[in-house]
């Protein structure tokens, strides 16, 4: 790995503009045996990607729905015709699976109106002394987690040390909220239940919380305004496990339809997103679903990964660089290192289609542009810095769109070979992270003297 790193300063010739990121691919229904005729409505993952539980009114049922699981024996297997739970754990009542512990050892889930909770929908756990023996007579998790409102959905951070869950109880900020509890170890009890408030509930409803494996990226349900449907799927993220969530974006039209998209849970290494959908196409009512996760590390987007490619990250080594931290998952773990230099470093010299991108110059100028959610858009300007002017950006809301690195000046090419003091243009890269309508405002000035800009521009960006 050192001589993959040396060879890369060495080729380093000049630092271009870097577009890492990562995006989500066409969502493909799993098909049988997961999904049936019947709804296949939740899911949950076991640690090793090896175990997926789900819940199912298929035939051979107990009840309303069971919890059924399916297994493979690695993760490039196919999935295996799942098995009921038993009458142990379902019941007439229904029954929906919520989380497994990573050590297979306690299982989560929902029921409605089951005998011995508190109303309504309750969460219920089972226990198991290891994953060969049966699942326990499950317990009602009682107060102060169920309520005689409806609490369901529980999720624990891959630390054990915080409890997210939903509830429509008093004190939320929509019809239903995300709430928590926490703990200072794994050996002590559960703490107060408190409302995480923004950025991850707000008035709409919330709901489906889901963990990434190392913590830092956050998925859940909405019907905030923004998304495609009545209920969406978000993401907010966060550089340790120690900071605040970012403010949620939505995942995009390519995985969120005008149906429902719910339930989200990720693949132990980041690389697929499970979802629940009725959306048209499927085999039942509701079926599962899963998009792949793809790492955007074509960092220069001239359509390969090289050497140039490598520079751009080594530039910009040991930083908190969020377009060159592609590992060990695709939204990265908060610096640039070796990780993801392995990342960038299994697809080198793959030919890669390059990010969707809208591109608008100062013939745009007092237009109007939209842009997908998502997508990148390129703003270049004519420029020459030799005489002292160049374009700065003034006016843009940072919630919708995102600016990616320092402003790039590319040189006419009008000059073969370059010519000191030629012209060119100043490139300005941003990414759509929010629906919504903002202004963009640049001006072409000399930053030192105090004086009307020689030129102005101004679009107005609507993402959707």
């Amino acid at each position: 790995m050192k001589k993959v790193i040396v060879i890369a300063m060495i080729l380093c010739l000049s630092i271009e503009f870097v577009k890492a990121d990562f995006t989500f691919g066409e969502p493909v229904n799993l098909g049988s045996p997961i999904n049936t005729s019947s709804n296949e409505a939740t899911l949950c993952l076991s640690a090793d990607d090896l175990q997926m539980y789900i819940s199912s009114n298929r035939p051979g049922t107990y009840g309303i729905g069971d919890i059924w699981v399916s297994a493979r024996a690695t993760i490039n297997d196919n999935w295996t015709n799942p098995e009921n739970l038993g009458s142990v754990v379902n019941s007439s009542f229904p029954d929906t699976v919520e989380y497994i512990s990573p050590d297979g050892l306690e299982l989560y889930f929902d029921a409605f109106n089951r005998p011995g909770g508190k109303g309504g929908w309750d969460i219920w756990r089972t226990v198991r002394d290891s994953k060969n023996d049966p699942w326990s007579e499950p317990t009602n998790l009682g107060t102060p987690f169920n309520t005689s409102n409806d609490d369901w959905r529980a999720c624990i951070s891959p630390d054990g040390l915080n409890f997210y869950f939903v509830s429509t109880r008093p004190g939320g900020y929509g019809g239903a909220d995300i709430w928590a509890a926490s703990r200072p170890t794994t050996e002590d009890p559960w703490g107060e239940i408190t409302n995480p408030g923004q950025p991850v509930n707000g008035s709409s409803d919330d709901s489906g919380p889901c963990f990434s494996r190392d913590g830092l990226t956050f998925l859940f349900q909405s019907t905030r305004s923004g998304g495609h449907g009545s209920f969406d799927l978000w993401m907010t993220t966060r550089r340790t496990i120690d900071d605040d969530w970012n403010a949620p974006v939505n995942l995009g039209p390519t995985v969120n339809t005008t149906s429902d998209e719910i339930l989200p849970a990720i693949s132990a290494d980041g690389s697929i997103v499970y979802f629940c959908s009725p959306r048209p196409g499927g085999q039942g009512a509701w079926d599962i679903y899963q998009a792949p996760i793809i790492p955007v590390v074509d960092l220069n987007s001239d359509g390969i990964i090289d050497s140039a490619d490598m520079c751009i990250m080594i530039d910009h080594w040991g930083e908190n660089y969020p377009m060159c931290d592609i590992g060990p998952m695709p939204w990265g773990d908060g610096v640039v290192d070796v990780e993801d230099l392995i990342v960038l470093a299994e697809h080198l010299f793959e030919v890669y289609p390059s990010a969707k991108t809208v591109d608008i110059s100062e013939a745009d100028n007092g237009g109007q542009v939209e842009v997908e959610l998502g997508k990148l858009l390129v703003v270049m300007l004519e420029s020459n810095p030799s005489t002292g002017y160049q374009w700065e950006l003034i006016k843009k809301n940072e919630s919708i769109l995102k600016q990616f690195g320092q402003t790039e000046f590319k040189p006419s090419e009008t000059y073969s070979p370059q010519v000191v003091g030629a012209g060119g243009w100043d490139i300005f890269h941003f990414k759509a992270v929010s629906a919504g309508q903002t202004t963009l405002e640049l001006v072409y000035h000399r930053s030192w003297e105090e004086a009307e800009p020689l030129k102005t521009f101004s679009i107005q960006v609507i993402v959707n």
